[in-house]
């Protein structure tokens, strides 16, 4: 089944659970988190309003059934959308998991945007005003350069239709958006560490787009459903930090062969299968230490380290500095 709703309604139904709202994060009165309607599916839409025109939001979610957002032509701001899980279709793009939404300022066209699965859907999304994008890289008129120009329309310019662009979470997209799901500050440290973040993801998307318009963007020579097998690759790595299966047996389980694997964990991710993973374990294992509610010991074991002096060695080689230590600094700020 199909549930086929206005953009305007849609939101109307958030609007309507405002007063049932949870707070993660109380001190900050900007930061909200949405249950989402019940009408259309179950899970949460988080709201942070960072500064004045730069909003950020997390949503995981999962629909009762496919839904498709009919939105009208209307003003719209710079925004970039990754998907962690989950898909979009709009008039332009297919967006699936483990790929990244850009679209710049001016006319978004008449159009329907569908959600074509009831499997869990995590989101993180960015709306930044130009004048965002204009303080931190415009000249001192708020000229962009010349080959972002495309980013931001309005005005005079006869072409006022967005810009959009679609591409591949490339791994350091990826790295970021894990410290922003799983940010361990509050209050005005979060805020600082979140904007941060979200300026760190514009940044990479700069360098892609100037990578596009100088002819040098990446390209990937596997058909979709090989890249779909690619980033189920992935998923099983990472469902399995503390006992990951072998090339061969990862390659039985997604239906790819060995060398098509290693070839396109290279070329979609920018690294090998295992140092993916050893990267992936760090950074997870950096969250769990911030939160503070293990110790060194455990936080080795429950990411897949069996040896604590090579954890030590791998998370002090990454972070520059002792796993102990970062510890208990976090103990201590708290």
């Amino acid at each position: 089944m199909t549930i086929t709703i206005s953009q305007q309604a849609y939101w109307e139904l958030f609007d309507e659970n405002v007063n049932n709202v949870d707070k993660i994060d109380p001190s900050d009165d900007l930061d909200i988190v949405y249950k989402y309607p019940q009408q259309l599916g179950q899970g949460y839409l988080r709201s942070i309003e960072l500064r004045q025109g730069l909003e950020l939001q997390i949503s995981n979610f999962r629909l009762h059934d496919y839904l498709i957002t009919q939105a009208p032509e209307r003003e719209h701001c710079l925004e970039y959308i990754f998907y962690l899980s989950g898909n979009h279709i709009d008039k332009f793009w297919a967006i699936n998991t483990g790929e990244y939404g850009l679209y710049g300022s001016g006319i978004a066209p008449k159009e329907d945007c569908q959600s074509l699965t009831t499997q869990q859907l995590v989101e993180i999304n960015v709306h930044m005003e130009p004048e965002i994008l204009r303080s931190f890289i415009g000249d001192k008129s708020g000229q962009l350069p010349p080959e972002l120009q495309h980013l931001i329309k309005g005005g005079q310019n006869s072409d006022r239709i967005y810009y959009s662009n679609s591409g591949i979470t490339t791994l350091a997209m990826q790295t970021a958006l894990q410290q922003i799901l799983h940010c361990p500050y509050h209050g005005v440290t979060k805020r600082m560490y979140l904007e941060g973040k979200v300026l760190e993801l514009m940044a990479l998307l700069v360098e892609q787009e100037l990578a596009k318009q100088k002819g040098k963007s990446p390209t990937y020579p596997f058909k979709a459903d090989e890249l779909e097998h690619l980033y189920h690759a992935r998923e099983i790595l990472l469902r399995n930090l503390d006992n990951p299966p072998s090339l061969v047996e990862l390659s039985r389980q997604v239906g790819l062969n060995e060398c098509t694997l290693k070839r396109g964990f290279r070329l979609v991710f920018g690294t090998t299968a295992f140092h993916y993973l050893h990267n992936y374990r760090l950074e997870k294992a950096q969250q769990l230490l911030a939160q503070g509610d293990m110790n060194v010991i455990e936080v080795a074991r429950k990411v897949g380290f069996a040896s604590r002096s090579y954890f030590a060695e791998a998370f002090r080689k990454k972070f520059g500095i002792n796993p102990k230590d970062f510890l208990t600094q976090q103990k201590n700020s708290l």
